[in-house]
């Protein structure tokens, strides 16, 4: 079994930037294009992705504390300047992961206005359909028509 080094934790983590990065621009396509019915698939394989992320993410600070440098972001550059041979695959990768991340972080901000509007969009076709003057808490009885419950006075306990 191969030694766990910050660098095998990093070239795995920038695979899966890159692959979570595709996946966003997709899932902007999507919500561009009102496609709601693929968002559901996407979403489960980016939670996998991000988990991924996660897990390797503690792996490689593992290793670079293995290694006797900060187990954290800010111990990378440290180990990348020690890395001796290594040095320009590492911090290679490190400054593509760096950039996937922030694109992925803007791609995952824009997708997050765009399901804003989305929603925006259904309250207001849903708020067209009721009939004027309707109260919002509208539900349907027994023989089809519109009703709305009673407000609550609350539960006074004696």
């Amino acid at each position: 079994m191969p030694t766990a080094t910050p660098l095998n934790s990093l070239r795995e983590e920038e695979h899966i930037m890159a692959t979570l990065l595709d996946l966003l621009a997709q899932e902007q396509q999507l919500l561009v294009s009102a496609d709601i019915d693929n968002l559901p698939a996407l979403t489960t394989r980016k939670t996998a992705l991000v988990t991924q992320m996660t897990l390797l993410s503690a792996q490689r600070h593992r290793a670079l504390g293995k290694c006797g440098f900060p187990a954290e972001e800010s111990g990378m550059d440290a180990w990348i300047a020690a890395s001796g041979a290594a040095r320009e695959e590492s911090a290679g990768l490190w400054r593509a992961l760096l950039e996937h991340t922030r694109q992925a972080k803007e791609l995952n901000r824009i997708n997050g206005m765009l399901i804003s509007k989305q929603m925006n969009h259904t309250q207001g076709a849903l708020q067209a359909l009721r009939p004027p003057g309707a109260a919002q808490n509208n539900f349907y009885g027994p023989g089809g028509m519109s009703t709305t419950l009673p407000r609550s006075r609350g539960f006074l306990a004696g």
